[in-house]
């Protein structure tokens, strides 16, 4: 089954200096219908402009992950964490019994960031933090995989929750395959360029939402791609 979301039709929310697309309820944005896929709790497309950000706020019981598109975002947080990442570099936190935090675009051009958060297996864990700076080529035409919660030691990121996260680049004109077993389920985000999957069209900022199919992915123009694999709920 696959299911295609316009990026249109998502929801939005914002200010002066935030432009937020919405994959799930968020913020000012509520579908009852549309809260979350399985575990994935919520997608935020964020854009920041320079000299901006989310000032401290507080988290608790969430596998949070950011993924950085353009520009650079600055995290300070209460464990005594601060660092700066930049394109496709990879921050995770497990917000567990409760943690704060701040995220800035510090530099000059706009930030651009997916902020994910993910349900964790149970309630309770010891706040973690990490940061992981994948060069770009680890993911140019095939699949680099980010964060997963089964201890596979070819996932550099654990985190509390049964998902797989992979990220690529295809470049124009080249194809790139993905299965999705029995019993699991993804969610595909077509985060740059242009690309055919399974004869569905995708622009900039669409997802589908996929069950138990195997993935033929054309790239029309190169198509930066973000797959968020997991159980089907029973």
């Amino acid at each position: 089954m696959l299911k295609y979301i316009d990026s249109n039709n998502m929801g939005q929310s914002g200010s002066h200096w935030l432009k937020s697309i919405h994959h799930f309820s968020f913020s000012s944005y509520y579908n009852p219908d549309n809260m979350n896929f399985g575990v994935l709790r919520a997608i935020n497309d964020d854009v920041l402009k320079p000299h901006s950000g989310f000032d401290t706020h507080n988290h608790k019981d969430m596998e949070i992950l950011s993924y950085v598109v353009k520009g650079e975002l600055t995290h300070k947080d209460s464990m005594s964490n601060k660092r700066t990442l930049s394109r496709g570099q990879v921050q995770y936190m497990s917000a567990g019994t409760g943690v704060s935090h701040s995220e800035h675009n510090l530099g000059k051009e706009s930030l651009r960031f997916l902020q994910i958060w993910i349900y964790p297996d149970k309630k309770g864990y010891e706040t973690n933090y990490g940061d992981l700076k994948f060069s770009w080529e680890e993911r140019k035409d095939k699949w680099l995989a980010i964060a997963s919660g089964d201890g596979n030691s070819k996932f550099p990121i654990q985190i509390n929750s049964d998902v797989h996260i992979y990220v690529t680049e295809i470049t124009e004109g080249k194809t790139l395959n993905f299965k999705i077993d029995k019993n699991r389920q993804a969610y595909l985000v077509q985060i740059e360029g242009h690309s055919t999957i399974n004869s569905l069209n995708l622009k900039e900022g669409d997802a589908l939402e996929i069950v138990e199919e195997e993935l033929e992915i054309s790239a029309k123009t190169n198509s930066h791609i973000l797959i968020i694999e997991m159980a089907k709920p029973i």
